[in-house]
C-alpha cells in the first residue's frame, strides 16, 4: 500500500480550511484516511501558531513506515524542522511564455526602429 500524507480539504466555499491526514495514494483527495496528523489553517496569518498544527511524533512514524509527503506538506515539515531542505531547481518557473516573449521582441523592434531612423538622418 502506497502511504502519502497530504492535505484534505475541508470547510465552506471560499473559506479552506485543511487537516493533514496520512492516507493510502489511491483513495480521493477528501476521502478516506488512516490518521489525522494534523490541520492548516491558510486563513490566519503566516506567523500565527494556529495556522500549522502538526502531531510530529506520529508525522515520523508515518514517515518512518514509508510514507511520502507530498510537496507542500515537504514545505510544512521543512519550515518546522523535521525533515532537511532539499534544493528545488526549477530555471524555467521565471520566464515568461511564448505570447509575452514574442510581444517584448515587438517592443524591443519598435524602439529600435526609431532609433536607427535618428541615426540614419545624421
Amino acid at each position: 500500500m502506497a502511504m502519502k500524507i497530504r492535505l484534505a480539504r475541508g470547510g465552506s466555499k471560499k473559506r479552506p480550511f485543511y487537516r493533514i491526514v496520512a492516507a493510502d495514494s489511491r483513495m480521493p483527495r477528501d476521502g478516506r484516511f488512516i490518521e489525522k496528523l494534523g490541520t492548516y489553517n491558510p486563513l490566519l496569518p503566516k506567523d500565527s501558531e494556529e495556522r500549522v498544527k502538526m502531531n510530529m511524533e506520529r508525522i515520523q512514524y508515518w514517515l518512518d513506515q514509508g510514507a511520502q509527503p507530498t510537496d507542500r506538506i515537504a514545505r510544512m515539515l521543512e519550515a518546522a524542522g523535521a525533515k532537511e531542505k532539499t534544493e528545488r531547481n526549477n530555471p524555467k518557473k521565471g520566464t515568461p511564455g511564448k505570447k509575452a516573449q514574442e510581444r517584448a521582441e515587438e517592443k524591443a523592434a519598435k524602439a529600435a526602429a526609431p532609433a536607427e531612423e535618428a541615426a540614419a538622418e545624421e
